[in-house]
């Protein structure tokens, strides 16, 4: 038995995460296990956990007496890779002491119905996954006066028999799915302050992409509620890898120069356009591979897929849409499922609707797009949008203030 759980600050309690996407990567099983290790130390950094570390399809993770069951649960809901996970006591392989530690499981719980899962993995165990099942359910009915239901109990107590040790819970809860956060490169998330693009950034964590983010706003034009929105926002993503940047783009005399000098329909495009340019430069400073929209195919006018096309041509780096054929309804409820719908619909003056001409183009052609940016000396405009660009660096466990620089 591991010397961290015979100390005075553990007590034979560890949250075992299950995965199963990463069971499927066969030879590269071993680099998304490691990950996802390195995930849960980072989630855990601030609470003293024990030993980390896998154990066939498991993660085991030994938890500290002072650490609640709640905020372990908390902590491990946001590790990207993990199916689903169990607070569980680890006892000795013995059938009596297995009996105990679910009688003591479930009597914390007011429910009147329960059943037994069990699993036994070390076969050496003399009695099955059926025979546990039945003598750690009459223990548990004859100790509580529990009524058995197989079908929809109230209760599930979780037996598993490992080849070291057993063990028992009494909850098992949802991971978030997906792969570990690091195992899918980098990308650099366009986070506009609204309900899609923290969703799209999101989606793609939860594929094993780490993302940092950017957002462009218009102050001194109006007020700075929408950074403070893209702070928030950008804060709530990083609980899901633990560290980011965000950078925060002065554009609103982009704006008006545009306004200035060209054509009212084009503008929309022409601003998503410089968006591109600017984003795919911040994008090399951090080494991102990608860039990482909250587009949705014909939500607004800059969304047509011709202006799409168009937009894209500006860009350095390819452009990820994982909302793109999404409705509204569904983005929102996936914002409402991730915590940050609240915080999205806060009033604020992002500037995406500053300077929007009433009848924006919606089938741009590239030809006549860039003979208007003739006028431009977009060189010049990108590096000083990129010099002037503030630095925020985020955490999680996450410190009183960010950290903060003006310049890239």
């Amino acid at each position: 038995m591991s010397h961290h759980l015979n100390g005075e600050n553990y007590n034979n309690r560890l949250l075992i995460g299950r995965y199963h996407e990463i069971g499927l990567k066969g030879g590269n099983r071993w680099r998304f296990v490691r990950q996802l290790e390195d995930n849960m130390r980072a989630a855990m950094a601030d609470c003293g956990p024990g030993r980390i570390h896998s154990e066939g399809p498991r993660l085991m993770v030994e938890l500290p007496a002072h650490l609640s069951d709640e905020l372990a649960a908390e902590r491990a809901a946001l590790i990207f890779g993990l199916q689903n996970f169990t607070i569980s006591r680890r006892v000795e392989l013995e059938l009596e002491a297995i009996k105990r530690a679910a009688i003591e499981a479930a009597r914390g719980h007011e429910n009147e119905s329960f059943r037994v899962r069990a699993r036994r993995d070390d076969k050496r165990f003399p009695l099955n996954s059926l025979d546990i099942e039945r003598e750690v359910g009459a223990a548990v009915k004859d100790a509580l006066k529990l009524r058995v239901d197989l079908t929809h109990p109230e209760l599930a107590i979780m037996v598993e028999v490992l080849p070291r040790a057993a063990y028992v819970s009494a909850a098992k809860y949802a991971g978030p799915g997906g792969l570990p956060v690091g195992t899918g490169g980098r990308g650099l998330v366009l986070l506009s302050g609204g309900i899609d693009s923290p969703v799209a950034a999101h989606r793609m964590m939860r594929r094993g992409l780490r993302v940092d983010f950017v957002h462009f706003h218009a102050w001194p034009l109006v007020t700075k509620a929408s950074q403070e929105k893209a702070r928030e926002l950008a804060a709530m993503l990083t609980r899901y890898q633990f560290h980011a940047t965000l950078m925060q783009v002065a554009f609103g005399e982009i704006q008006r120069e545009i306004v200035a000098r060209a054509a009212r329909p084009l503008r929309v495009v022409l601003y998503r356009r410089f968006m591109m340019r600017i984003a795919s430069a911040l994008a090399v400073r951090v080494r991102a591979s990608a860039l990482i929209t909250g587009e949705s195919l014909g939500q607004v006018a800059s969304q047509t897929l011709d202006n799409m096309a168009v937009i894209e041509q500006a860009a350095a780096l390819p452009i990820l849409r994982p909302l793109v054929g999404m409705d509204k309804n569904e983005i929102v409820d996936q914002a409402r499922a991730i915590g940050t719908f609240d915080t999205s619909i806060l009033p604020d003056q992002d500037c995406c609707s500053l300077f929007v001409p009433l009848h924006p183009e919606t089938h741009s052609r590239l030809e006549e797009v860039e003979q208007a940016e003739a006028a431009f000396d977009i060189p010049a405009i990108v590096e000083a949008a990129i010099a002037a660009t503030e630095r925020v660096r985020l955490s999680f466990p996450s410190p009183a203030q960010p950290e903060i620089e003006l310049r890239n």
